[in-house]
């Protein structure tokens, strides 16, 4: 209930540049990243969700000095591509700064020191400082007031695969977690593609137009959909003879319908199927 009110009020509250900063570039770097520094997989999407959340607050405030400012300085500095640059030359930084705050939220595994991250950012020849690397740390948790423990669709994911297994579900719990981590993955990796596929399936036509684009956005950003859906597909590769009796409890559980679980599913495998067809 915890988790489905909070989702229902980060949907409520979502800006419309929501899933600009998950792109599969982006994603993919703090993946790779994590998994260098042998971070746990909680971090990693936590590291990707804060970043999201910064990234937007950080350009509208960036926008709104513009507009402040407007009139008084016509100069190069208040050019939209002098904000571009502003952004571009920290955003490794920044992208670290996440990476580093997400791994103090983890108890169970070694947080990444500012000797570490220094040492990864000179391999890429910045030449940023101690100093500097704490300071772009305070400014992420300054700019989200320091609410940076925020839910991720891992969670989500765990904790129905618990409510299932508590239902009664006979299901191959340790394989299907680890098969729902390895799609919660591959949905973040090709976020665009899949959710481009459930557009076109939802209005039954492959062209939609901007306003249906942006009234889907509250999809993108589903978490519950999104573990809903991963359950639902893992389950189908793993256990199809169990598949069926899934969807009815997960229908039960969060309300959201067989046709949609199903929909996602269809679009979770389609996507699958395609990286792996020559």
């Amino acid at each position: 209930i915890h988790l489905a009110t909070e989702n229902e009020k980060y949907l409520s509250e979502l800006p419309e540049q929501a899933g600009y900063f998950k792109e599969t570039r982006i994603v993919e770097f703090i993946f790779l990243l994590s998994e260098k520094w042998h971070l746990d997989q909680s971090t990693r999407y936590q590291a990707v969700e804060l970043l999201e959340r910064f990234m937007i607050k950080q350009v509208e405030q960036m926008c709104d000095d513009r507009e402040n400012t407007k009139g008084h300085d016509q100069g190069q500095r208040s050019s939209w591509s002098s904000l571009r640059d502003q952004i571009a030359n920290t955003f490794v930084l920044r992208l670290v700064s996440c990476v580093q705050l997400a791994s103090k939220l983890s108890l169970h595994y070694s947080r990444v020191t500012s000797d570490t991250a220094l040492k990864f950012l000179q391999s890429l020849k910045y030449s940023y400082t101690k100093q500097e690397l704490l300071e772009s740390e305070l400014a992420v948790l300054d700019t989200l007031h320091f609410h940076i423990n925020v839910s991720t669709p891992l969670a989500y994911v765990e904790l129905l695969l618990e409510v299932l297994g508590y239902n009664g579900c006979l299901l191959p719990a340790k394989p299907l977690h680890q098969l729902c981590v390895q799609l919660l993955d591959f949905c973040y990796l090709t976020r665009e593609t899949i959710y481009d596929t459930l557009l076109k399936i939802a209005i039954e036509n492959s062209t939609p137009s901007k306003l249906q684009i942006a009234k889907f956005l509250t999809v993108k950003e589903d978490f519950m959909l999104l573990a809903v859906g991963v359950i639902s597909t893992g389950v189908f590769i793993l256990s199809p003879g169990h598949w069926e009796q899934v969807v009815e409890h997960l229908n039960c559980i969060t309300g959201i319908t067989p046709q949609s679980i199903l929909e996602f599913s269809y679009a979770v495998v389609r996507r699958i199927v395609g990286s792996i067809t020559p």
